[in-house]
């Protein structure tokens, strides 16, 4: 059996710069004659963690933890000694050397994830030359230019376009000699179909690790009917809830700034990127996700949230901010200009951009109030405030936030801000929240881990649209009915959502059965919801009419809710507050009342 020789170990452990490898994965400081930072292998808030750039060693004064950078980069990474000094030997242009016989088997793991990445980045090249230069990719060229991007961010993110032919990639990597079966297994192509491409007719855009290497793609549709946005399959290489897109750009701009930007897509983060905030970065199809955030604590201290400017965006951010919190970071949250004309306009960053111009981007990126102001004025549109129960209620709204701060002081303080702000006795809203308190231990469970509590930012409640994509779920057979009843768009809970995504990768790639579809799911929560609810009896009594009246019920909450956004928006106009068209408005108010007229006739 071969192994790697002791010289090329040495050389290695020679040749490495012990701060770019710990870097990669650790924000550190000098402090004096060390570099500290937050301990990646527990839970702190107070950095315990040297590294020694001269012994190139590393230290826990917290958990005792340890070693070489070499050991560093195997515990992190979870791989072996071999694969370590394989890993850091190419990244730092060291010869690998073995003595005794040849092993083919030595850093499979690493020689597989290379091959995969080098293939996505010959095919994230030809995507690119076949927007920038081929005919069929006119018009996504055209699309990306209108949206007020220009050929240098294009090439900088190296956006680029599948052809509407299945087939052609398949064509074209099959005569650069690659073999039918390692296509099959790369994840480019459907897996009943391992011919036909997962990608056709989209706009591509390139998802790297932090490192820079191709690991996934998403596409976005440019014409034609099927989800406006799909993902790669999940992978080894790729895992959609602990990577962030265009972290390999953003990265230099967060250490040196330690703060980044969370935007919710891809165009969003481009458009970011565009006018100079090179420290942006987005979630990938999923609400932002506690791994995520870990990551970015490693070198960030606060994120800006710069969501959709509509409900599904608010909600996006509510969640969003319980979990920076909940993993040490500080949120602020963008918010529209004061008597922007573009706050009723413009939903997105890459809408700013497109409408309004560079400056008024990077004027609104600016436009920022913190996670606790934010919280309060999302409160108050949520409660009557007017009595004590609506009062309590706004009150009990803010207590998950509470619960997410480092320190006594911190809560104290932050209690008597809501109580201040609502206009209730500050010791009052104390006892509540000290009551809300104990009543969450209430959701230990009986082997110890907490569940997923309902008051919290991380539950996973039921609901119309959760249970409708579990219904389906369950009964796999009836997804093409939804998929042509409802579009992913129509959907706001990220669960749900999740989910619809989830189910329509399946399809797409010919899959079905449970496991299929839990592989898709990135959340680990989620997936034991679902398997949880999988496993009751719930959804096993006529699935049809379940997943029938689940969508009947779908439909009618979101015209309800539209029908109560018009009303508002009615008063704003009669009130002389807002500049819109009334007409339009209640011609879209006559249409949703007859549909949600005809519904409840079809109910009777």
């Amino acid at each position: 059996m071969s192994y790697i020789a002791q010289s090329t170990i040495q050389a290695v452990n020679h040749t490495i710069d012990a701060l770019a490898v710990v870097g990669d994965y650790v924000r550190l400081e000098q402090r004096g004659g060390r570099y500290v930072g937050l301990c990646p292998f527990h839970h702190e808030k107070t950095p315990s963690f040297t590294v020694n750039p001269d012994l190139k060693l590393y230290h826990c004064f917290g958990c005792g933890k340890g070693g070489t950078v070499l050991n560093f980069v195997m515990e992190m990474e979870k791989l072996s000694f071999p694969e370590a000094v394989t890993l850091l030997a190419k990244r730092f242009g060291v010869p690998l050397v073995y003595e005794g016989p040849q092993d083919p088997g030595v850093s499979l793991r690493i020689q597989e994830f290379e091959e995969k990445t080098e293939l996505y980045r010959r095919v994230a090249g030809s995507f690119h030359y076949l927007l920038m230069q081929g005919s069929e990719g006119t018009r996504a060229k055209h699309y990306v230019l209108s949206r007020g991007l220009d050929v240098e961010t294009l090439e900088r993110f190296r956006l680029g376009y599948a052809p509407a032919d299945r087939r052609w990639l398949f064509r074209f990597l099959s005569k650069k000699g690659y073999s039918e079966g390692f296509l099959a297994s790369s994840g480019l192509f459907s897996a009943k179909y391992p011919r036909s491409s997962f990608f056709s007719g989209r706009l591509m855009f390139p998802i790297a690790d932090r490192q820079g290497r191709t690991i996934a793609f998403g596409g976005r549709l440019v014409s034609g009917e099927g989800p406006k946005y799909l993902n790669s399959p999940e992978s080894d290489q790729y895992k959609k809830g602990q990577t962030l897109f265009a972290l390999d750009q953003a990265l230099k701009s967060i250490r040196q700034t330690k703060a980044a930007y969370i935007a919710e897509g891809y165009m969003d983060v481009i458009a970011l990127h565009h006018v100079g905030i090179t420290n942006a970065v987005a979630p990938l199809g999923t609400a932002f996700t506690d791994e995520q955030a870990q990551l970015l604590h490693r070198w960030a201290e606060r994120v800006y949230l710069f969501f959709d400017a509509d409900s599904a965006g608010h909600q996006a951010a509510l969640k969003a901010i319980l979990t920076c919190r909940r993993n040490g970071l500080a949120a602020e949250v963008v918010v529209p200009l004061q008597g922007q004309e573009s706050a009723a306009v413009y939903k997105d960053p890459a809408d700013i951009l497109q409408e309004a111009g560079p400056e008024a981007l990077q004027k609104t990126a600016k436009n920022v109030i913190i996670d606790l102001e934010y919280l309060i004025i999302r409160s108050r549109s949520f409660f009557d405030l007017s009595g004590s129960e609506g009062k309590a209620k706004a009150c009990a709204f803010m207590f998950p936030y509470v619960a997410t701060l480092d320190s006594e002081v911190s809560r104290r303080a932050s209690i008597d801000h809501i109580a201040d702000a609502f206009g209730v006795d500050r010791m009052a809203v104390f006892h509540d929240y000290t009551s809300h308190s104990n009543s969450t231990q209430r959701y230990v469970s009986r082997e110890g881990k907490e569940e997923e509590n309902p008051q919290t930012g991380g539950s996973i409640r039921m609901n119309d649209e959760l249970y409708l994509l579990i219904a389906v779920s369950v009964h796999y057979r009836l997804y093409p009915k939804l998929r042509t009843s409802l579009l992913i768009k129509e959907i706001e809970d990220p669960c749900a959502k999740e989910l619809f995504i989830a189910l329509e990768e399946c399809f797409i790639y010919d899959e079905s059965g449970m496991d299929a579809l839990l592989s898709r799911i990135s959340r680990e929560g989620l997936r034991n919801f679902v398997i949880k609810q999988a496993a009751s009896r719930e959804f096993s009594s006529n699935p049809d009419q379940l997943v029938s009246d689940g969508i009947k019920r779908v439909k009618q909450r979101r015209l309800e809710k539209r029908l109560h956004e018009i009303v508002m928006e009615l008063r704003l106009v009669t009130s002389g507050t807002a500049k819109v068209h009334s007409e339009e408005l209640l011609a879209e108010k006559m249409h949703i009342d007859a549909e949600l007229r005809r519904m409840k006739e079809d109910k009777q």
